[in-house]
């Protein structure tokens, strides 16, 4: 328990990390990735290059700080974080190192006229509150996955038993575990961890899982990023009958049961967890409106899939837009999605349940739009699939 002295002391630095949090941050990520080498794999590289991930964690800790003597108030902050670690295997021994970086951080960047000895040991407290609660957490979800029927713990080798293009830039692969026993169930919009190794570096990542886990096979769907490592890796190097080390499934966003109408709202290759989403609710008859926008007609992965399901499946409407005309795949809008248009294909009754994903610029128009169309703003879901970060 943090003492009010304690916890004044970090709500003083708020100031501090509001305009300065960020360069503190990514100098933290500088010193403990070149000094600790063992948990570069835990990081991905582009996302520190792009400045993403600094961003990310510099907003997290002035949450932290803003909220340290009323922690509820951070939300579904903590549980995203979490999974996040879990679906990457953070283990207990990391936080001290993260927690001897960040001190140093503070006192090189700030100063020691800021970063006084009194300052430094109130953070070195907070650190030490929070690493508690997620150490507890992450214990108790890797524990209740090792018990569960098809789980385990730490990374199990699975084989690569097929894989199909899905289009021009997105294709899928399955995974059977080795041992040929059963798999964890995941619930729809949930992940996987991965550990590869590459040029004689461990590296690790997470992808959604992009299908329901009934049929034993956990299957992910990968777009190849122009200088993504791990992407084009899938793509042009692994085959099948290759191994691969996978971390039991994780995460917060998924399907919640409801009767409200559902729906999903996908652009790209954000539309990898809705695929299980939704086939999960049309086994309950809910009404679904599936919305994707993609590029062109090239790069739309599942189209024939989902069509197919629209055939079967009266309660589902499905609608596509695409940024371009390709002159070949018909699109039910051409253009980029506008409010209006959205309008026209969401349900007359906006009380539903709507999920999103896709680039961050195109979730930061959908939540503008749900929010002005009528949508209740605890029903609009979304997901990152890199670093959180601000839809404002």
């Amino acid at each position: 328990m943090l003492s009010a002295q304690d916890r004044a002391i970090v709500k003083s630095t708020v100031p501090l990390l509001e305009s300065g949090g960020e360069a503190l941050i990514t100098h933290f990520y500088r010193m403990m990735l070149s000094e600790y080498p063992q948990v570069r794999p835990l990081f991905n590289q582009a996302h520190q290059a792009s400045g993403d991930q600094p961003r990310a964690l510099a907003n997290g800790v002035l949450m932290y700080a803003r909220h340290i003597d009323q922690l509820d108030q951070l939300g579904d902050l903590v549980a995203k974080i979490i999974n996040k670690h879990v679906a990457l295997q953070i283990l207990p021994e990391h936080y001290p190192i993260v927690g001897n970086c960040l001190l140093r951080a503070i006192a090189e960047v700030l100063g020691s006229e800021i970063a006084t000895p009194e300052v430094i040991s109130a953070w070195g407290a907070a650190y030490g509150q929070l690493a508690d609660i997620l150490i507890g957490a992450e214990a108790a979800i890797y524990d209740e996955k090792a018990q569960a029927l098809g789980g385990w713990r730490g990374a199990r080798p699975f084989i690569l038993v097929k894989r199909v293009e899905e289009s021009d830039e997105i294709s899928s692969f399955y995974f059977a575990p080795v041992d040929n026993g059963p798999i964890l169930a995941a619930a729809p919009g949930q992940y996987i961890g991965m550990k590869l190794v590459l040029d004689g570096e461990e590296v690790r990542r997470n992808y959604s899982l992009s299908a329901l886990t009934d049929n034993g096979l956990y299957r992910i769907s990968v777009k190849r990023e122009a200088n993504g490592r791990v992407s084009n890796y899938l793509h042009d190097q692994i085959h099948v009958g290759a191994t691969i080390d996978l971390f039991p499934p994780a995460g917060e966003f998924t399907l919640a049961a409801s009767a409200k109408p559902l729906v999903l709202i996908s652009g790209g290759v954000g539309i990898t967890p809705t695929l299980p989403m939704l086939e999960a609710a049309l086994a309950t008859e809910r009404p679904v409106h599936f919305i994707h926008c993609a590029r062109n007609g090239g790069v739309h992965a599942f189209r024939d899939w989902v069509d197919g399901l629209a055939a079967r499946h009266p309660q589902l409407k499905r609608f596509y837009c695409y940024a371009e005309d390709d002159g070949v795949s018909v699109a039910d809008k051409v253009g980029m999605l506008t409010q209006e248009q959205l309008a026209a294909w969401l349900p007359e009754q906006r009380d539903v349940d709507a999920y999103f994903l896709g680039p961050k610029g195109f979730m930061a128009a959908i939540k503008r739009h749900l929010k002005a169309l009528g949508v209740p703003e605890n029903q609009s879901r979304y997901e990152f699939f890199g670093p959180a970060a601000a839809l404002e």
